[in-house]
């Protein structure tokens, strides 16, 4: 692993010594304890180290805080899944959370975590060791220019030169992270920590003990939001609530009060409610320009990233849309999407008006029969499928729910029934949509949260980071239930044009391969070899047992599916609802 590629004491020359070097006023290990006093100062809780030798005055500093009770500290040998792991531990408390890595390529494997807690505004702290600046330059092993390696994708970077104080530097790097200081969302930092040998504790020095660990919060604070009335004085309009992801309970509550139909995404946080809509998005065209009642504006909260018939309906021309933003948001520049971002409720309310007197009821008797036709058509297929496989996950799932990227939020999304309360809190990569570091975010989740989690992602997305099963004795283990949706293959392109594409026939291999990715690991194999457990099942009923487990530990349930008539079933699906809603609407 790249953590561990230091240099070998043996054959490596140490770094010149500190007296010999104009203001170094204190050692590494005093630097990095002041580094510690200050993260937990700020808020961090938990750190994930990644094992390396240039970041051993930070790992050491660590473990004393952890010993004695004041912090938290996990240990991955896979600095990507360390990564991603801060990211969900970071999603799940509400805190920032650190990742710590030494130097050398172990930087660059926290790209992609870094990446996405950029656009999805998690307060993500890279704390990545360096050489001394005498080093840099000069070939010495494992150096190379680490600041601002992250780009545009961290709010603030800064190097801390070794011997000096890294008070002020991780204070700002906090602030910026939380988006306290400046009119940024928050979103990831780096602090570049340079060191010098001695990088150990002197002899003779022993690690403090603590009986136990604090229990911290946990979640994020209680919503309180003061909505203006569905005053009668408003206009009517027939507007739809679309609530994209990170939209929180605030967009069901505004949809509630002004008689509208709500459109929420899994990972929304709005999909709830009197007035939530199942399969949304098979109803947008029976509410187009040319239908008896068209959509006529738009209030958008949150992120849409899941259907193109939500993207359709957004870039109308003929259809207003708002956006309340409240506060910065990072998946987006001002000026560069069409929606009027509207920063308080009541300019909101005015721009939405209230629904018409049959307006919500139309939306909410087409979403039944449209429930009601796909359930009849999953209902008839012998084996679990995606959809069926989502409706089921989505509602048994408690405590928390992480929802992999590709086809599992998807399938949610299609077949998902919405609740009158909130079940589980809801998760979701969707900053970039990436299927990297899923398990390993997950796992940050379960272990921040501490409350069962379960995480629905299908099989390419569960082998791109099945390292991240790994961990070390003696390291926390969560109670995480992980449901592998397992087609052989990356069945979500078979739902795109490439799937018209295998069915042409002319390049029905070259889309199975380069697409469709198919493998033939033994899920079960992979599991015993980490330590987790397995069990298999094929059908909903089998599945419906399994989820009836409790969640103890780490367990995979593997749903055994195939890939080859998913194309067809979809379409059966949309057939199904177009005529059961026609026949609704019409009569």
């Amino acid at each position: 692993m790249t953590s561990l590629n230091d240099p070998d004491p043996a054959t490596s020359s140490p770094d010149p010594a500190p007296e010999a070097l104009a203001g170094a006023a204190m050692t590494s290990l005093e630097a990095a304890r002041i580094a510690v006093d200050a993260l937990i100062d700020g808020g961090v809780q938990y750190v994930v180290v990644s094992p390396g030798s240039r970041s051993a005055p930070m790992a050491y500093a660590l473990a004393e805080a952890s010993a004695a009770g004041r912090m938290e500290l996990l240990v991955r040998i896979d600095e990507r899944s360390a990564g991603f792991t801060a990211l969900g531990l970071a999603l799940s408390t509400g805190s920032p959370a650190a990742v710590l890595t030494t130097s050398g390529t172990a930087v660059g494997n926290l790209l992609p975590a870094v990446m996405e807690a950029n656009h999805a505004a998690v307060p993500l702290v890279i704390l990545s060791a360096d050489r001394p600046e005498e080093l840099l330059g000069t070939g010495a092993n494992q150096t190379t220019v680490q600041l601002d390696l992250f780009g545009e994708h961290v709010r603030f970077a800064t190097d801390v030169p070794a011997g000096s104080s890294p008070l002020r530097a991780v204070e700002t790097a906090l602030a910026a992270a939380t988006g306290a200081f400046s009119d940024l969302a928050p979103g990831p930092v780096q602090l570049n920590l340079a060191f010098r040998d001695p990088l150990v504790p002197a002899p003779g020095d022993t690690l403090l003990t603590a009986a136990g660990h604090p229990r911290f919060r946990i979640g994020t604070d209680p919503l309180t939001m003061n909505l203006p009335p569905a005053a009668s004085s408003l206009e009517e309009r027939r507007t739809v609530v679309l609530a994209g992801h990170d939209a929180g309970p605030v967009a069901e509550a505004f949809a509630r009060a002004h008689g509208l139909p709500l459109l929420a995404e899994p990972s929304s946080n709005a999909r709830f409610g009197p007035n939530a809509v199942g399969p949304y998005r098979l109803l947008l065209t029976h509410f187009g320009p040319s239908s008896a009642q068209p959509i006529e504006r738009v209030v958008l909260f949150g992120r849409p990233t899941l259907s193109r018939p939500v993207a359709s309906l957004l870039a109308r021309a003929d259809v207003p849309s708002a956006l309340y933003q409240p506060v910065p948001v990072a998946w987006y520049e001002p000026g560069r999407r069409t929606e009027l971002p509207l920063e308080s409720l009541a300019d909101l309310a005015e721009f939405a008006g209230r629904g018409p007197s049959d307006w919500l009821d139309t939306w909410l008797l087409a979403g039944s029969a449209a429930q009601h036709a796909l359930d009849a058509v999953l209902a008839a297929e012998p084996a679990a499928t995606g959809p069926s496989v989502g409706a089921l996950v989505w509602g048994s799932a408690r405590g928390q729910l992480m929802l992999g990227s590709s086809n599992g939020i998807r399938d949610v999304d299609l077949a998902g029934l919405p609740t009158a309360e909130p079940a589980a809190t809801v998760y979701a990569n969707r900053g970039l949509s990436g299927i990297d570091g899923t398990i390993s975010t997950a796992t940050g989740i379960a272990l921040g949260g501490r409350q069962e989690t379960t995480l629905l992602l299908g099989d390419v997305t569960f082998l791109h980071d099945a390292g991240s099963l790994l961990l070390g004795a003696g390291e926390a283990l969560p109670d995480l239930r992980i449901v592998v949706l397992n087609d052989a293959g990356g069945a979500i392109f078979d739902l795109l044009e490439h799937g018209a594409v295998r069915q042409a026939g002319g390049y029905a291999d070259t889309v199975e391969r380069l697409f469709g990715t198919p493998h033939s690991v033994d899920l079960s194999a992979l599991a015993a070899a980490y330590g987790v457990g397995h069990c298999s099942v094929s059908t909903t009923a089998g599945l419906a047992e399994a989820l009836g487990q409790p969640v103890e530990g780490r367990t995979i349930v593997e749903v055994r599916t195939d890939r080859v008539g998913l194309r067809d079933l979809h379409a059966r699906i949309k057939a199904a609802v177009a005529a059961a809603v026609g026949g609704v609407l019409s009569g």
